[in-house]
């Protein structure tokens, strides 16, 4: 079991981490193309449902079609199932996720009387992520996203990035779960970072701490990771 001093040790390397990453990157808000850094809960957990698996091009390519289609999620939720699988394709496993969008909007409508999920700010953080995590075919990285991206409740999302680069350095265990890297890392890096740590450590995970061949000569963390290869 970790002591007191082994957890200030590390929420003092992700406070470097994160100060390094922002000199960099400067990203405060996530991407959402176009200059969009922050849109409406359920806009998020759609988005976030046609990210998985897929490039964030592609899934902004399906949010932007089911936007334009239709003028509301109440629309969305009233149009058959294959016409969203039609403008989802571009996302890729449009069988899976057009359902899993409908069956999603039709349960908040079903039990809030309109397709909204601004009731989370009104209960404890615990219940709202229960909430989201209720809903088929939403895990801890999507519920997280909702919650700090749109409601701004605190929560640190873990992606393949993330959790990545977070072994990487040592501040969770090689093995790790993703699910339970959410917990670990929540309660290492300060509230007030989750949300630039969560985005900056993204873009460094696309430009420089890549998944096959990390650039650690070129890395601003070289000095502090433990498994920079120099």
């Amino acid at each position: 079991m970790p002591t007191n001093n082994d957890i200030n040790n590390q929420r003092a390397l992700a406070i470097e981490v994160r100060r390094r990453l922002e000199a960099v990157y400067h990203a405060t808000g996530p991407s959402r193309g176009h200059g969009c850094t922050s849109i409406p809960a359920v806009d998020e957990l759609v988005l976030t449902f046609l990210s998985q698996a897929t490039t964030d091009i592609n899934s902004w390519r399906g949010y932007q079609a089911l936007r334009t289609a239709f003028p509301s999620w109440e629309a969305v939720a009233d149009a058959p199932v294959e016409k969203i699988e039609e403008l989802i394709r571009p996302c890729g496993l449009s069988r899976q996720k057009a359902p899993r969008i409908l069956a999603a909007l039709h349960r908040i409508r079903a039990e809030q009387g309109a397709i909204s999920l601004d009731f989370l700010c009104d209960i404890p953080r615990v219940d709202a992520l229960a909430y989201l995590l209720s809903i088929r075919g939403v895990g801890r990285k999507t519920a997280s996203c909702v919650l700090l991206f749109s409601l701004g409740i605190p929560a640190l999302s873990v992606d393949t990035h993330v959790w990545r680069i977070c072994k990487r350095l040592g501040l969770i265990s090689a093995k790790t779960t993703a699910d339970a890297a959410h917990a670990i890392l929540e309660g290492i890096v300060p509230e007030a970072d989750y949300l630039p740590f969560h985005v900056n450590v993204i873009a460094h995970g696309k430009a420089i701490c890549t998944a096959r061949t990390p650039k650690c000569s070129a890395c601003v963390l070289a000095e502090i990771c433990p498994s920079a290869v120099l």
